[in-house]
């Protein structure tokens, strides 16, 4: 067996007795100058920390949200055995994807391709958490502290917006966008992933858009 891959196995069995953060298979995303007025938009996105507390302005928006819950709860309990760990994951990834104008599906799609849904991932190039954001962000448009990047909503928060940030870029083309996001602008086998996995955490209810939903998203989004 070579060293490398005592290595893998080492740290794999580390991982899983809780020794240190497991690594992840995540890229590199590249720090690019950012414009002042981009920079003032993207902290500002990140700066509130308020918990989520999700609003529907219609009552079938509410049952939606029940419906899917429920079943990407259940879809979940392998990864995340424990209940309320599940529903607090799950309460604010909805939160943040709605927030950020992103659907549910697509983010649970990058966060399992990115960490395997493990809260304390960290991949050979630095990055961390849930989506797999790079410190670098933290002094770009945060307050500079990157262990907050282990925090379940901080981490979120920051992977949607900066997702976002690169769908915007690209001009809503979501394939280079999520080349983007890894580091690997232009190669397909990233984004393909990403949307596979999307495609298997797609629910009836997660993009619902009914008469009122756009000003629920606003009132979320404004918190």
């Amino acid at each position: 067996m070579s060293a490398a891959s005592s290595a893998r196995l080492l740290a794999g069995g580390a991982a899983g007795l809780g020794l240190w953060p497991a690594l992840a298979q995540a890229g590199r995303q590249a720090e690019e100058p950012l414009a002042d007025a981009v920079r003032s938009a993207l902290s500002a996105a990140v700066a509130d920390s308020a918990p989520p507390r999700l609003e529907f302005a219609q009552i079938e928006q509410r049952l939606a949200y029940l419906r899917w819950l429920g079943t990407t709860g259940q879809r979940l309990v392998r990864r995340k055995p424990d209940f309320d760990v599940r529903r607090e994951f799950l309460e604010t990834l909805w939160y943040e994807s709605r927030r950020a104008g992103l659907d549910p599906s697509l983010v649970l799609g990058v966060v399992e391709v990115e960490s395997g849904f493990r809260k304390y991932a960290i991949s050979s190039a630095g990055a961390r958490g849930y989506m797999q954001v790079m410190p670098f962000w933290a002094r770009l448009i945060g307050d500079g502290d990157a262990s907050r990047l282990f925090h379940l909503q901080t981490n979120l928060r920051f992977g949607c917006v900066i997702l976002r940030h690169y769908l915007d870029r690209e001009r809503g083309d979501l394939f280079m966008a999520l080349g983007r996001y890894n580091g690997s602008r232009g190669q397909a086998p990233y984004p393909t992933m990403v949307l596979g996995a999307r495609k298997r955490w797609m629910h009836p209810d997660d993009g619902l858009r009914t008469a009122g939903t756009a000003a629920a998203d606003t009132a979320n989004a404004a918190r």
